[in-house]
């Protein structure tokens, strides 16, 4: 038996690191790693028999869908958008699902789209919260304040204009006018000078410049960071949710107006302490009592509601590499 670890693919533009940071909470489980297996062509996998965790996003290609038979998977941790369900609940997509349920599902909504087509689906929350192998001593932790990808689903540029068809839809729904909307609502609760001396990660580098190993190793290096940060302020759910296994003070920025990125959140947003925006007027509340605005004497203790999640997933997926097969 061999063991895999899942790849992406980019877009034309940049790649999302989040995805590697998923493959490595998935990494601390596997005696070691066999093959590289990409997650948008797994039915083209044929290099024996291969086990490998499946969380995370499922799938841009849903064309691929299902994976071959040389993978043996666990499902923990799985997402199915709105926008793949219709495609990969074909008959062969649910059929093949029953043959590997109980499916775990990082989100409710995700379970009560498995449920609806007769699939024995749970909710487990993500793999992201047993990346604790990475937690360092709080003696370690320095006054380092980082911000991630804050809104990153309002409207910018290199959005707007990543092709003429974005560009002329942008036109047509007002985005293009709401370009400046992101820094106005952020200043609305983050302190100027925060947001002027803050160290800044972004978590979507350009396409076309790293290996698959320079990304895991940038996951890696993104972690450790995050692992001796004071505060982490950031949308991303793949910096947000690993900072709770970490130990490190978070504060998740929902700005989120779309179903397609609000179905992700169904289960796991009551983790964490919340500004919560409205996207249109900018308007915010908070569920940890903010007094004037996040500056860098803001202290927050995270809620510590994770590890209910945590210690389950890690007992599931031990057992399936324990598992001989």
């Amino acid at each position: 038996m061999k063991y895999g670890l899942l790849s992406y693919d980019e877009n034309k533009r940049f790649y999302n690191v989040g995805d590697n940071i998923q493959s490595l909470a998935a990494k601390q489980y596997l005696p070691q790693v066999d093959e590289l297996v990409n997650r948008e062509h797994m039915a083209d996998y044929h290099k024996g028999k291969t086990k490998i965790i499946l969380n995370g996003w499922f799938t841009h290609n849903t064309k691929n869908w299902v994976p071959s038979d040389d993978i043996v998977p666990l499902f923990v941790s799985f997402h199915i958008n709105n926008t793949a369900a219709p495609n990969m609940l074909s008959e062969k997509g649910i059929a093949y699902l029953k043959k590997h349920e109980p499916i775990g599902c990082r989100d409710q909504f995700s379970a009560d789209t498995l449920k609806a087509k007769g699939i024995d689906a749970y909710f487990t929350g993500c793999l992201t919260l047993t990346l604790d192998s990475y937690k360092v001593d709080d003696s370690e932790r320095g006054d380092d304040i980082y911000i991630v990808d804050p809104l990153y689903s309002y409207p910018n540029w290199a959005k707007v204009n990543y092709n003429w068809k974005t560009l002329l839809r942008s036109v047509q729904n007002g985005k293009i006018f709401k370009l400046g909307d992101k820094k106005k609502h952020l200043r609305g609760f983050i302190d100027a000078d925060l947001l002027a001396n803050a160290k800044y990660v972004d978590q979507e580098p350009p396409a076309g410049i790293h290996t698959d190993e320079q990304k895991f190793a940038m996951a890696e290096d993104i972690l450790k960071k995050y692992a001796k940060a004071k505060l982490v302020i950031t949308s991303r759910i793949h910096c947000a949710l690993p900072c709770l296994a970490l130990g490190t003070p978070v504060i998740f920025v929902n700005g989120f107006d779309s179903f397609v990125d609000s179905c992700r959140f169904d289960g796991i947003l009551d983790l964490f302490n919340r500004v919560d925006v409205d996207a249109k007027t900018g308007k915010f509340t908070t569920n940890f009592g903010l007094e004037g605005k996040i500056d860098r004497n803001t202290m927050v203790k995270n809620l510590e509601k994770h590890h209910a999640l945590a210690e389950p997933l890690k007992a599931k997926c031990r057992e399936f590499i324990a598992l001989n097969q």
